[in-house]
């Protein structure tokens, strides 16, 4: 089992390393540019190149059955989850098979509703609330694939 991660515009990198170094985990942090981490012997750096979906096409190549991914990418999510990857949001929602058609949905919904001006705000704040969620999916994500589920 390997963590691997979204990790241009993830907020929760350091609490994916702690996770990972509690279970002594690999973490593959895949980004178009350097991620500025403390040293780790778990970590590995994966710089691609900085062009559209480099990072997402990257970790959908590398992931396997097992694996857990931390995105708030949906398609990538949808990629991990037909590898048989777990998948976790950056505010520690995971992504199932039963949730990733809905997602894509809003997901395309939202996009549209932006592209007509109907909504013109972002996504909400992140929070201490989402970081702790974080931890606690991570948690359940490596205690399922523990259990091979």
């Amino acid at each position: 089992m390997e963590i691997f991660v979204d990790a241009d515009a993830c907020p929760v990198k350091e609490e994916v390393m702690r996770v990972a170094d509690r279970h002594r985990l690999i973490v593959h942090m895949v980004g178009n540019r350097w991620i500025r981490l403390p040293e780790n012997p778990r970590l590995k750096r994966v710089v691609v190149p900085a062009e559209p979906d480099a990072a997402d096409d990257w970790i959908a190549e590398h992931i396997g059955a097992g694996d857990i991914c931390v995105t708030q990418d949906i398609p990538l999510a949808a990629r991990c989850l037909e590898k048989g990857a777990k998948a976790i949001g950056n505010t520690g929602k995971p992504f199932t098979p039963d949730s990733i058609g809905n997602a894509l949905a809003m997901r395309d919904l939202m996009a549209t509703l932006r592209e007509t001006g109907e909504i013109t705000g972002g996504p909400a704040s992140f929070t201490k609330a989402d970081r702790s969620r974080v931890l606690q999916a991570l948690e359940d994500a490596v205690q399922a694939v523990r259990r091979g589920r």
